[in-house]
């Protein structure tokens, strides 16, 4: 077996992950805008809150395994090398299975017999803290069902920088906060469940177009290096790195960096990422992962704070690996302290740990390569033939669950009073997306197509539908019950038989268009990814306007990925309603049926604004090159400046803002009150950390590392920890072995002694400096449902930091509120001290200014009736 080049040399990436923007793109270099070096990589903390436990069961397995057996931990297997998108290697001495990762962000990815959720978009328009909860503990509990160890999501980036990004619909929302709550809940619950969760992707990972090389040359771009996101600190700390901390601080076992470089820094490679702000800041405690194929190079990854490399092989199904044979010589010839394995294996083993509590699992029981009964546990080698698919029913009653939050998802928009809807005469429902895929709801691989009723956008973060309730059926079966006449032509296309249809008496016509998006290695009609425009697909707006034309009753629902152009026509008259119904997953028409005829009273509020033209939103994807054949550069000079920041900084108006959602009553909003707590002062965290634990010798004999010659088995293409040879150069296959770690490491690579702790980080507590998440003032306002039907409203609390660099506006907490007619019910938000601070890039700390603070609670971040200072 050969292993793979670049152990030691600096191939892919700069080792010290000192990015600067080059002069000659002529990018506006802001503020600390670049990824200097940060080493050597922080080891785990024994008392880390919620992890010393788990340290203890790590550090008692860890100290007995060989430097192959920790490096089989941090290694994946190869591309196909088992049944799950990803494994590591196995430990048989102590019973410990191969690790399973697998994918996704709404469901098990290629499985069968399992639940296809709505996009964490969609729950996160639900904005209710409970169904985040239970959507993540549901999807941990059928993973877990199945096999997997770490399941791949939530999903923080992208965060929904632009919006057309294809991959927005995987995450939550273009806000920090409200994507923090969507990924505290979702760890929580997975966790819960018994299974690891993936934050992901660290850090920057906007948009997918020049994501990755080959990728980007597949599509005729000649580049050599993936696209920078060029992002400055300050934007780093407010914005996207805000929801990996919650992340961090609800215990997240495992952090997947991301494809793109920062900084012109490679993601997986990046030490001021992966050690400076989530090891050292955040204090993470967990594994830092790969993204598949992320990784560039062998030490230089190492020593910058990757844990585990995915799928293991440089690239897929080459045999070659960075880590593996190479990780052993490196750890053999000090290029890589023998300190950062341990503390790889032991981050590994302690997320295990925290969340199993055991490493007694259960068997993998499906192969992500085949639904096929039997087949080989070693796909690519074609070897193992077994049972490798059980076909285990995990769904339970799921379905309810995916009902409950697609409805509770879905946003009315426009309402004039066609709803909720009354046993009308005469549906008649149009368009192709409110019908099936003719070749079945996984008729398209990874769901990528535009077939029928979308309810899920395609990709990695996908899951195969157990059965797909399309609005057609579900409408239909209404209608027969309420001994409505029903029609439906589902084509966007039909016109002279749509017109005749709906300019028929008595009609209530019910459009549905849809826009797709996803991941950047499917293009479905041109869209690498990343959408092209923001219209809808198919003719959708001339279907709507032309539908609206003949019909004075004429409702809208939109399936999309994220917002859409409704400039042209949500202002007719004849369009009476407009509802997004986002990705609803397997429930879709149920879910918009309970919706449309009021069993449930819509409560759910947009997490995008919806902008009038594509141009007013600022940020945009990069479709071209702008760099030669160089790293595509694409600069984050619009800072926190996003989504409805941008738009209130430009003083834009736009369709529908931000947190905007109707409800078929209506509430008042009254009586704001502020209380300020006794938190104390805050004080920077001083002191240092222990020293680099060790765990006694290990040979440097390459003998003793050869591969077994008894008992044991050679699978082609495998990953393995051992050499093949006493020659080390040999074994390498690097034309660079042999350098000492002095002749390329930058300094204090090799440290092992105590560090001095971050005056931002939390010592012990995950998430940053425990006083950031004091409780500073407590908002409370009067709620009324003035409405004659029971309801929901989702109130939301905002801040003004007061600061000429400061967005108007930014939310800070919300609430689901369910109120009876007539009902006074009380608000309650919480500002924390984190809420109110702007991070010094010169300080490197959080800090409150002297700015006046101002909070607000209304219905959106347009509507805020109610306000008052802060004291």
């Amino acid at each position: 077996m050969k292993a793979a080049t670049a152990l030691s040399c600096l191939a892919g990436g700069s080792l010290a992950a000192a990015g600067t923007i080059n002069p000659a793109n002529k990018i506006q270099k802001r503020a600390l805008q670049t990824s200097d070096p940060h080493y050597p990589s922080p080891w785990m903390n024994p008392d880390a809150d919620g992890w010393a436990e788990a340290y203890a069961q790590a550090r008692d397995f860890v100290s007995q395994l060989t430097l192959p057996e920790k490096v089989n931990l941090t290694t994946g297997v190869g591309w196909q090398g088992e049944q799950c998108v990803g494994q590591t290697g196995a430990i048989p001495r102590f019973g410990l299975r191969s690790l399973c990762m697998h994918d996704a962000p709404l469901g098990i990815r290629g499985s069968d017999y399992n639940s296809a959720f709505p996009s964490g978009q969609t729950a996160a328009a639900t904005w209710d803290r409970g169904l985040m909860y239970r959507r993540g503990y549901a999807m941990g509990k059928e993973a877990k069902g199945k096999g997997i160890n770490v399941l791949l999501g939530p999903v923080a980036g992208p965060l929904g920088r632009m919006p057309a990004a294809g991959r927005n619909w995987e995450g939550f929302a273009p806000d920090p906060v409200l994507t923090g709550v969507g990924m505290s809940e979702t760890v929580k619950g997975t966790q819960d469940a018994g299974v690891v969760a993936c934050a992901k992707h660290f850090i920057g990972n906007e948009q997918e177009n020049f994501r990755q090389v080959g990728e980007a040359q597949g599509y005729g771009h000649n580049i050599s290096e993936t696209l920078s996101s060029n992002i400055d600190d300050k934007t780093m700390h407010e914005l996207y790195l805000w929801p990996f901390a919650d992340a961090v601080r609800a215990g997240v076992g495992s952090v997947m960096c991301s494809y793109q470089q920062v900084n012109n820094s490679y993601g997986c490679q990046n030490s001021k990422l992966l050690n400076d702000l989530l090891k050292n800041e955040l204090g993470f405690q967990g594994f830092v992962m790969s993204d598949w194929q992320a990784q560039h190079t062998g030490a230089a990854s190492a020593v910058a704070g990757l844990d585990m490399t995915m799928p293991g092989d440089t690239s897929f199904n080459t045999g070659l690996s960075f880590w593996g044979t190479n990780l052993t010589l490196a750890v053999l010839n000090g290029t890589v302290p023998a300190y950062r394995v341990d503390d790889m294996a032991m981050r590994i083993m302690a997320s295990i740990f925290k969340v199993s509590k055991t490493t007694d699992f259960d068997p993998i029981n499906f192969s992500f390569w085949t639904l096929d009964t039997y087949g080989p546990v070693h796909w690519v080698a074609k070897e193992g033939y077994q049972e490798i698919n059980s076909h285990v029913d995990v769904r339970e009653d799921h379905g309810k669950l995916i009902r409950e939050i697609a409805a509770k998802g879905t946003v009315l928009l426009k309402n004039s009073g066609a709803l909720p809807l009354q046993k009308p005469k005469f549906v008649a429902v149009i368009g192709e997306d409110a019908g099936g895929n003719p070749n079945g709801p996984n008729g398209c691989s990874d769901r990528g197509c535009d077939d029928g009723t979308l309810a899920m956008g395609w990709g990695s973060g996908t899951a195969n539908f157990p059965y797909l309730v399309t609005p057609d059926a579900a409408l239909q079966a209404r209608a027969i019950e309420d001994g409505s006449r029903y029609e439906s032509i589902l084509s966007n296309y039909a016109h002279d038989k749509t017109d005749a249809l709906v300019s028929q008496a008595n009609v209530t016509a019910i459009v549905f268009v849809n826009a797709d998006s996803g991941e950047g290695y499917i293009n479905v009609d041109g869209n690498m990814g990343d959408r092209k425009n923001l219209t809808l697909w198919k003719n959708g707006d001339d279907l709507v306007k032309r539908v609206s034309g003949a019909c004075s009753n004429t409702i809208v629902v939109i399936h999309s990925t994220g917002p859409v152009l409704l400039t042209e026509w949500y202002e007719s008259p004849n369009i009476t309603a407009i509802l997004w119904a986002g990705l609803p997953g397997q429930e879709s028409g149920n879910s918009i049926a309970d919706v449309l005829y009021g069993d449930v009273n819509p409560a759910a509020r947009s997490p995008f604004t919806w902008g009038k033209t594509r141009e007013s939103y600022g940020a945009d994807v990069l479709y071209e090159p702008n760099n030669g054949n160089g790293a595509p550069q694409q600069d984050f000079s619009e800072g926190v400046f996003i989504d409805y920041r941008y738009f209130d900084k430009q003083n834009s108006s736009v369709i529908y803002e931000f947190g905007h959602g109707l409800s078929y009553t209506t509430f008042e909003y009254s009586n704001i009150r502020v209380e300020k707590s006794n938190a104390g002062e805050y004080k920077p965290t001083t002191g240092s950390t222990a020293a680099a634990p060790t765990f006694g010798n290990f040979s440097t004999d390459l003998k003793d590392y050869l591969f077994p010659k008894e008992d044991f088995s050679y699978i082609y293409q495998y990953i393995y920890p051992y050499v093949n040879t006493t020659d080390a150069k040999k074994a390498s296959a690097d034309p660079h072995y042999g350098q000492t770690a002095e002749e390329f490491l930058p300094p204090h690579v090799l440290d092992a002694d105590a560090q001095p702790l971050l005056r931002s980080s939390g010592g012990n507590s995950p998430g940053g400096n425990r006083q950031l998440y004091d409780i500073m003032y407590t908002i409370t306002a009067d709620i009324t449902n003035t409405g004659a039907i029971v309801g929901e409203e989702v109130p939301q609390l905002y801040v003004s930091l007061g600061g000429p660099e400061d967005p108007k506006v930014q939310l800070r907490d919300f609430d689901r509120m369910r109120i009876d007619p007539g009902e006074t019910k009380q608000f309650t938000g919480r500002l924390t001290r984190r809420d109110l601070s702007n991070w010094d890039i010169e300080v490197q700390d959080w800090v409150v200014s002297e700015h006046k603070k101002t909070a607000f609670v209304g219905k959106s971040s347009r509507k805020l009736d109610l306000k008052i200072e802060l004291p």
